[in-house]
């Protein structure tokens, strides 16, 4: 499916939900530190990111790395509820009544978490190393 198929909405963010825009190996990591505590996430497979929805502006002052928020004046291409695989865009956490957003809080940190790991040098476990 393609960005501009009939079945894909383009929709404004601010009202009902702002986006967090990330590169997909970092979010795959924050998304794994989530677990079950995540919310829709919105998997573009073309542009290689995933978008967390978030309640409005709760993450307005956000300064992270490769991290983007998409609130206000912003918009953001939403899949078909029943678009669950890709390629293109899909949803790699469908919304559902129960989990639409994703905490806020635990997204910041989950983030955080996943680019200091990108930073850090993997440990050198080889024999005979300290």
């Amino acid at each position: 499916m393609h960005p501009g198929s009939v079945e894909v909405r383009t929709v404004a963010a601010g009202s009902w939900w702002d986006a967090v825009r990330v590169p997909l190996g970092l979010g795959t990591d924050a998304l794994r530190q989530l677990g079950d505590e995540t919310g829709a996430v919105i998997r573009d497979g073309f542009g290689g990111r995933l978008y967390w929805l978030i309640p409005p502006g709760s993450a307005a002052d956000w300064d992270l790395p490769r991290v983007r928020v998409l609130g206000r004046g912003c918009h953001v291409v939403i899949p078909p509820l029943h678009r669950v695989t890709c390629p293109g865009l899909c949803w790699q956490v469908p919304p559902s009544r129960d989990h639409e957003w994703t905490n806020t809080a635990r997204l910041y940190s989950a983030l955080r978490t996943a680019l200091l790991r990108e930073k850090s040098p993997p440990a050198d476990t080889r024999p005979g190393r300290t």
